[in-house]
């Protein structure tokens, strides 16, 4: 297990990711529709609301989240790379795209119906934050914190076990997918406690489990969006990729299965 020493400082998240938003975008898996019944059945997800998203990236939540028609969706993104290239991707009157960090963001309280954070909020500091979030709805608004989990801990996982020696010494992602510690989107009581302690009423996570089938290309691409693979220098991040497209190709047959698991948390101010 990684020491605290060796986990990427949570301000390397504001650039950890903008690298190539294009093939981020490609490359990330979308998130189970299950979600989004999830959010419109019990974080209040619907036509004329407004919404504020906490580190859109590429606007793969973002798009969907528009499909129901907010009045407003002010969407926070601290890298200038990623904010430009949603700004271009999604041209709609609704969304507005900040170059902020949350935690810098000027807002007036009581501005928001629901709060939603897509596999972004282990970046920032969780209690402060739910605590300014908690002042940022109104009466009844509700907080929505998803993460898409690459393996659970549980169901074996013969990819991560024959590629684990190639990250051997690097440091790992606040995240904690990769390690022997429990994902922090997979940490259900530690998330519970905090949206307790923040004032929040929560509801009980929805966890969805799916596989998630790459070929060697897509195993390269997936991984470059990590964290802890951006962090290297670029001549040690070819070789790792490499390393894992070759293993996916040669000792897989080409066929790469990852574990997924989907959690969802909402929260709500009374």
């Amino acid at each position: 297990m990684a020491m605290a020493s060796d986990v990427l400082a949570r301000s390397f998240g504001k650039e950890a990711f903008g690298l190539d938003p294009q093939n981020y975008h490609t490359a990330r898996p979308a998130y189970p529709e299950l979600v989004w019944d999830a959010l419109r059945n019990r974080a209040g997800l619907r036509r004329g609301i407004s919404i504020l998203e906490i580190g859109a990236g590429t606007g793969l939540a973002t798009e969907r989240l528009l499909e129901d028609r907010p009045h407003r969706l002010l969407a926070v993104e601290p890298d200038r790379r990623l904010a430009r290239f949603l700004r271009g991707r999604l041209d709609k009157e609704e969304l507005e795209v900040v170059e902020t960090p949350f935690e810098k963001l000027k807002v007036p309280e009581k501005s928001f119906d629901l709060v939603v954070s897509a596999t972004a909020f282990h970046w920032i500091d969780a209690a402060p934050a739910l605590r300014r979030i908690h002042r940022l709805l109104r009466a009844g608004g509700t907080v929505a914190l998803f993460w898409n989990v690459f393996g659970d801990g549980v169901r074996p996982d013969p990819f991560h076990r024959a590629t684990a020696h190639l990250f051997s010494g690097h440091r790992t992602s606040p995240s904690g997918g990769g390690t022997t510690k429990t994902p922090y989107g997979l940490n259900v009581g530690a998330r519970l406690g905090e949206l307790a302690e923040a004032g929040f009423t929560a509801d009980e996570p929805e966890l969805i489990d799916w596989t998630l089938a790459l070929d060697p290309p897509a195993v390269r691409r997936l991984y470059a969006t990590y964290s802890n693979v951006t962090a290297l220098p670029a001549d040690e991040r070819e070789r790792l990729l490499s390393g894992l497209e070759k293993i996916a190709e040669t000792e897989f047959a080409g066929v790469v299965t990852r574990n997924m698991t989907t959690s969802v948390y909402t929260g709500r101010r009374e």
